[in-house]
Parts: C-alpha cells; sequence; structure tokens
C-alpha cells in the first residue's frame, strides 16, 4: 500500500511517500512544496494544489494521510492553513484516493508514544524508522513522513 502524507500549510507543504506490506515501511520520497508570501493566496493555494495533483499521478498512491488542523491562537493561521490543507484533499477526492485525518497528538503518540513529543523528536524517529542515513529534511517533510507513518500503524490495527 502507497501512502502519501502531507504537513499542509501555505508557506511550506510537507510531503512524505512510503510504501507499507502492512508489517513493514519502506521510503518512496519525500520534500517540500514552497510558495512565496509575495504571490496572492489564490496563487499559492494553486502551486500547493497542483504539485499535489502531479504527486498523485507520479505516484499512485492508494491512500492519502493528512494531519488536521490542530488549536491555533491565531485565527487567520488556522484558516490559511485550512485553506492549503483543503486544497490537498481536493486534489486527492478528485484522483479517487482514500482520505485519512489524524491529529498531531495522535501522529506524535503513534510514532514516539509521547503526544507531546517535539518536531525534533519526530524527525530522529522518522529517520529511525526508515533507516535513513541522515534527519529529513525540511521539518515539514519530515512531518509529513511522520503522518504516513501513523496511517501504516493505524492501519496495521483497523483495516484501512
Amino acid at each position: 500500500m502507497i501512502i502519501l502524507g502531507i504537513d499542509p500549510g501555505l508557506n511550506t507543504t510537507g510531503y512524505g511517500i512510503i510504501d507499507s506490506d502492512g508489517r513493514q515501511v519502506q521510503l518512496i520520497t519525500f520534500g517540500a512544496i514552497t510558495t512565496r508570501r509575495t504571490e496572492e493566496l489564490a496563487e499559492r493555494l494553486k502551486i500547493i494544489f497542483e504539485k499535489i495533483q502531479t504527486l498523485l499521478s507520479t505516484y499512485q498512491p492508494d491512500i492519502l494521510a493528512i494531519e488536521d488542523i490542530f488549536y491555533h491562537e491565531n485565527v487567520r493561521t488556522a484558516i490559511v492553513m485550512g485553506q492549503a490543507r483543503g486544497v490537498c484533499m481536493l486534489a486527492a477526492k478528485l484522483a479517487d484516493v482514500p482520505i485519512f485525518e489524524y491529529a498531531p497528538k495522535e501522529i506524535k503518540m503513534s510514532l514516539t508514544g509521547n503526544g507531546g513529543a517535539s518536531k525534533q523528536q519526530i524527525q530522529a524517529m522518522v529517520q529511525r524508522l526508515l533507516n535513513l542515513p541522515k534527519p529529513p529534511r525540511p521539518l515539514d517533510a519530515s512531518d509529513a513522513l511522520a503522518v504516513a507513518i501513523c496511517h501504516h500503524n493505524r492501519s496495521r490495527f483497523h483495516n484501512h
């Protein structure tokens, strides 16, 4: 099962693609989609949407696993993050790829056993679980791989 994990954001949307045989995971690729703050919102969302579409058509994932929006004190940040998340989900829906959403705390718990784990702890665990020679960068890509691994872990017990 090929899983595309997404850590949505307007400035940087991380992605990570893994292959799961039900017991083990193997890295396919990871990276980040970046947009410029100087571009208008609609253009930035279009860039994210088109790059996600390209990932979907290139790697043909069976599942899109995406980080849910966490509580954020800055309402504007939460709204913009929601918009980036929405275009990722739309791209998956248009490609008939099932979507699974995971809360940040659930992702952290799934990888480290600690719902309050730091980004660096998550990054180190992703490196270990995927047997990578160095930590995946940027952190957004590492977080996206964590979302994909979280789905792998959950699907082992819930038949996704």
